[in-house]
């Protein structure tokens, strides 16, 4: 068995457009028919230049090879160029490429992925959800409401949810981290007070941040909300400073999470040996695949951590994270988003039932890809999957934001 062909499909979700602008989607053959699904995460380059990278790392170091050699496929990726260090984007097209590689496998061996990764874990996965805008809900009015907030929260956990998560603090700029305004230390502190008052002790709230803060504008911002007893506060500074936030674990009585930018494990092992973080969130379409997340998972291990797969794409990764987590002893629970192109794009073969995810037992990934629906929204923008705000967080009349990718008005 030998991978023979490759196709990238580049699909845009409909508006309200939760995931991001675009998915890239990829389909690999191998020379005796079978097909394997894999997605690449959001790059900081644009799609048309990913499909030509991911193209490349396939011909040049994956085509011909046999799928079970993910190990050697890895290093040659890993290694190209004379770097041997992570590279986001060319880590980026790989990990797409070995999810599809792990698919192919599940099927020729009528397996399912997780039983190729040392068996089943765990029997149902705790899932948790953004808060987004609940029908009746104003896009604009959403995200710098508390009272809007706590009702889709309470929304969420009605619907079986035992986490949410919520990002009220303010812009992500290409400036690198700001000290947070009173306005948006406030906003945050009153969210997380109506959020909790909302859902009781029902549900963990999940402090979402993207890396928006220097080390003494988290410290402060976290100890404003450590009274409501977040489950995490998410990226507090900007990733590559690990001791840096190791300073900001060390002083917020919160557990940090982070991950969702980092690839490989030479990236995560340094969070682990500072205390940056306790909570690891990678994205594996990003970070290296299924196989290279197996092993931070049993690294963070040894540190008593625990893997929470981030999510903010489409559904194929979200089909790779779950059967990671089936697979690992140290899972706290995976991101989820539940839109009807999600479950369209994949049949709804697999889902959220009442907050839980059961682990699929149909072979490869267990998903089932409308391929024609993908191909019917080609994405036609010229924006990135996400992207930094160049305008500087606003301490005169406070920020609405709602993230790297604002959601299209229909």
């Amino acid at each position: 068995m030998k991978l023979k062909d490759l196709d990238i499909i580049i699909t845009a979700p409909p508006a309200p457009g939760w995931g991001g602008r675009y998915w890239i989607l990829v389909k690999l053959t191998t020379d005796d028919g079978i097909t394997g699904w894999g997605e690449c995460y959001a790059s900081s380059v644009g799609p048309d230049a990913m499909r030509a990278v991911i193209e490349d790392v396939f011909s040049r170091h994956m085509a011909a090879e046999n799928p079970e050699n993910i190990e050697l496929m890895f290093r040659r990726a890993y290694s190209s160029g004379f770097t041997q260090r992570p590279d986001l984007t060319v880590m980026g097209a790989f990990s797409g490429l070995e999810i599809a590689c792990w698919d192919i496998l599940g099927k020729a061996r009528n397996r399912p992925v997780w039983a190729l990764l040392g068996g089943k874990m765990n029997d149902r996965i705790r899932a948790y959800t953004y808060l987004y805008p609940l029908p009746h809900h104003g896009l604009d009015a959403f995200w710098t409401s508390p009272v809007l907030a706590a009702e889709a929260a309470l929304d969420c956990v009605d619907r079986g949810y035992t986490a949410v998560k919520f990002d009220p603090a303010g812009p992500y700029t290409m400036r690198g981290g700001h000290m947070p305004g009173m306005r948006d230390i406030s906003m945050s502190v009153d969210f997380c007070k109506a959020i909790r008052e909302a859902v009781a002790d029902r549900a963990d709230l999940l402090f979402g941040t993207h890396g928006q803060f220097t080390t003494a504008g988290a410290i402060r911002l976290g100890q404003a909300l450590e009274p409501y007893a977040p489950l995490w506060f998410e990226e507090p500074i900007p990733p590559d400073a690990v001791e840096e936030m190791a300073k900001v674990a060390r002083a917020v009585r919160i557990p940090i999470a982070t991950g969702e930018r980092l690839t490989t494990k030479a990236e995560f092992a340094p969070i682990l040996r500072s205390g940056a973080a306790t909570i690891l969130q990678p994205a594996l379409g990003r970070a290296g695949g299924i196989w290279e997340m197996k092993k931070v998972a049993a690294m963070a291990e040894v540190y008593n951590a625990q893997m929470a797969p981030h999510l903010y794409a489409g559904p194929v990764e979200w089909a790779a994270n779950i059967h990671l987590a089936a697979s690992i002893p140290n899972l706290l629970m995976c991101e989820t988003i539940e839109t009807p192109f999600h479950d369209q794009l994949i049949k709804g073969s697999i889902r959220v039932e009442r907050g839980f995810i059961t682990p699929p037992e149909i072979p490869g990934l267990g998903i089932d890809v409308d391929e024609d629906l993908a191909r019917a929204h080609p994405y036609t923008g010229d924006g990135l999957h996400l992207q930094m705000q160049e305008a500087p967080c606003d301490y005169e009349r406070g920020n609405n934001f709602e993230g790297g990718a604002p959601a299209p008005r229909d």
